[in-house]
């Protein structure tokens, strides 16, 4: 993979973080709408990859059911509405690229979601994203 596409689909995975955030905070009816505005009034970089982005979280949408039903797995004895909601976010889009993008190495994925969680989350947020990640891992092997 080309330093280029590494960094668009870096920024891509950042993007698809915060556009996934926001469905903690519309119906999921609103969806569309919000994601079509956000790209359409995002910097460039980000227009430039709407159309990959768009499709990449509308996929994780899709599979949310299957998604949560993984993470609700790992973290046995937690309710994933007692989660934060970005640790939450991020994990779910780890979770899909491990099971439903090919592309992308399984610790690719993982590096990123804790890279991510760093940026993002709490102060504990990067080993929490990790361990929950190696326990989605292993109950999948």
């Amino acid at each position: 993979m080309k330093d280029t596409d590494k960094s668009e689909l870096r920024e891509q995975r950042e993007q698809a973080v915060i556009m996934l955030f926001q469905k903690e905070f519309h119906e999921s009816g609103e969806m569309q709408e919000q994601i079509e505005l956000y790209c359409e009034y995002a910097e460039e970089s980000v227009r430039s990859i709407a159309a990959s982005l768009k499709n990449r979280i509308f996929d994780v949408f899709e599979k949310l059911g299957n998604i949560d039903s993984c993470l609700s797995e790992a973290i046995s004895g937690w309710k994933l509405n007692r989660m934060s909601r970005m640790d939450l976010t991020i994990l779910r889009l780890a979770v899909y690229e491990i099971f439903y993008d090919d592309s992308i190495p399984v610790k690719v994925s993982i590096n990123e979601a804790v890279e991510l969680a760093k940026k993002y989350g709490g102060e504990s947020s990067p080993s929490f994203v990790n361990g929950v990640l190696a326990k989605v891992i292993k109950s999948n092997e």
